[in-house]
């Protein structure tokens, strides 16, 4: 390819190009990912999270607050004032302990952090890590912000601001220099030489102009979502660009949140009529059969949210059955009612029972209510699920990772939902989500557009099961929602394109 037509190619689609240059460089750790982390691998900033906690529980004194806000106006461009937001924040963590830095650093990932994660840096590094390279975050921030997104990507290290502590206490000073500007690059040199690679070898991700001499370090540079100096930088250097969606801000815009009404109002109306219906044939399946299809297609459509099935005859071709599915997100349960549409139920949480709406129309779909606290009583819940399979040929959808998950990253699988297929002599079906998270992420009440792909595969036997192999099978299930999702189409453009 000649240089024009790389260029023509990189402008067309940059997510291919960058996954393309990662599969023509050498293989192995001698090739090192250097990931920056605020911006880059998520949108926005994690100390953010961090500060909104703080102003919810009113931990946060007028001095504080003003010094925050001035200093969050003149925004960060040198050193000092990098140092400045960085003596707020020690200030406030001194005398804390590690232990419980480390607790709510977990925390906020989940319930916050990891939904920023730009799907299109995820599929960067799954590509890193299929030619065996190693990946390393380079950042600013404090392993109390890096260490649970590092731990999510599977990252071999973590290098950012050290704090000191004292049996196990913080003290509020940095040991060492802080990784921003130049101490990043630093950081990153000195990786390298301590584990024999060649950083023209390396590649490097970063939004930011204060990384400007940390991209220059390594061979392969890339700005993402850059900052309009960095993008200037960018183009005068010739590094590519990659600009990934975005994710949302504090608050939903007003087109989330007009597509999410239009969702909402669609499936209200979709039920309506399935109620409707029911009455005039006297039955509740029939009520609950129409409410799936017809409410998930009106609000689907009403709402402009595609979608795209490979394998769809799968859904009806080994009814009734066990469906297995990823849990990502609470879209997940319109997805399913679009695609599986009749005959089926579910398992939830027992909590969901007190849910508005969810919960009454739960109840109705004959749902399981599971109190995952008490083995017994699960056992029992379950009965009438395993009852509907066998005898009245109801399907049933469970999520075997039993929780929503923060990122794309496939949890461990229980073996619940395996049992009762086996129990049922019924086989299960694998229904692979491949980014209902992008629609509608963990802690997020609004939806964004777009298209879900899903993938359905073919029906796996349960008739030679056995109680004591059951943990065997539902891994070799997890293995095929493995291999599913690494063959996942890239994600959609920041223009609505897909990068693919």
């Amino acid at each position: 390819m000649s240089r024009a037509e790389a260029a023509r190619a990189e402008a067309l689609d940059p997510l291919a190009a960058r996954l393309e240059a990662i599969r023509a460089a050498p293989p192995g750790p001698g090739t090192v990912a250097y990931l920056d982390y605020d911006g880059t691998v998520i949108d926005g900033y994690s100390a953010g999270a961090f500060y909104r906690r703080r102003l919810r529980e009113l931990d946060v004194g007028p001095v504080e607050m003003l010094r925050t806000v001035l200093a969050g106006l003149r925004g960060i461009r040198t050193d000092d004032d990098f140092k400045e937001f960085l003596a707020i924040t020690l200030a406030t963590w001194t005398g804390r302990s590690e232990a419980e830095l480390d607790a709510l650093g977990a925390r906020l990932f989940r319930d916050e952090i990891a939904g920023r994660l730009h799907p299109e840096v995820w599929a960067l590094v799954a590509a890193h890590r299929e030619r065996g390279h190693q990946v390393v975050m380079a950042s600013s921030a404090t392993r109390f912000q890096v260490r649970p997104m590092a731990d999510e990507l599977g990252a071999d290290r973590a290098l950012c601001t050290e704090l000191e502590a004292v049996d196990g206490v913080l003290t509020g000073r940095v040991v060492g220099v802080s990784l921003w500007g130049a101490g990043k690059a630093a950081a990153v040199r000195a990786d390298a030489a301590a584990h024999g690679v060649d950083l023209a070898d390396c590649f490097g991700y970063a939004n930011g102009t204060e990384d400007a001499e940390f991209l220059a370090a390594v061979g392969n540079p890339v700005a993402v979502s850059p900052t309009d100096s960095l993008r200037a930088v960018a183009a005068e250097r010739g590094y590519p660009v990659l600009d990934c969606a975005p994710r949302g801000g504090l608050l939903p815009g007003v087109g989330d949140l007009a597509r999410t009404a239009a969702f909402a109002g669609g499936l209200a109306g979709g039920i309506a009529a399935a109620a409707g219906a029911g009455l005039l044939h006297g039955s509740r399946r029939r009520f609950v059969d129409l409410a799936a299809g017809v409410g998930a297609d009106v609000a689907f459509g009403l709402s402009g949210i595609d979608v795209q099935v490979t394998g769809a005859e799968y859904l009806v071709s080994a009814r009734p059955c066990v469906f297995v599915f990823n849990h990502q997100s609470a879209f997940d349960v319109p997805i399913l009612m679009k695609l599986v549409r009749e005959s089926f139920t579910g398992v939830a949480k027992k909590e969901v029972a007190s849910m508005p709406v969810w919960g009454q129309l739960f109840g109705i779909a004959d749902v399981a209510f599971v109190d995952r606290a008490n083995g017994a009583r699960a056992r029992e819940a379950l009965e009438p699920a395993v009852a509907k399979l066998r005898d009245e040929g109801i399907s049933l959808a469970v999520a075997p990772e039993g929780t929503r998950s923060p990122t794309p990253r496939l949890g461990s699988f229980k073996k619940g939902a395996f049992h009762i297929a086996m129990q049922a002599g019924v086989p299960v079906v694998p229904l692979v989500i491949h980014n209902a998270g992008e629609i509608m992420w963990r802690g997020a009440q609004t939806l964004r557009g777009g298209t879900v792909r899903v993938t359905v595969l073919p029906p796996v036997d349960t008739a030679r099961w056995r109680p004591e192999t059951v943990g065997e099978h539902a891994e070799q299930v997890r293995r095929l929602f493995l291999e599913a999702l690494a063959d996942a189409p890239a994600p959609v453009a920041a223009d609505g394109r897909d990068n693919r």
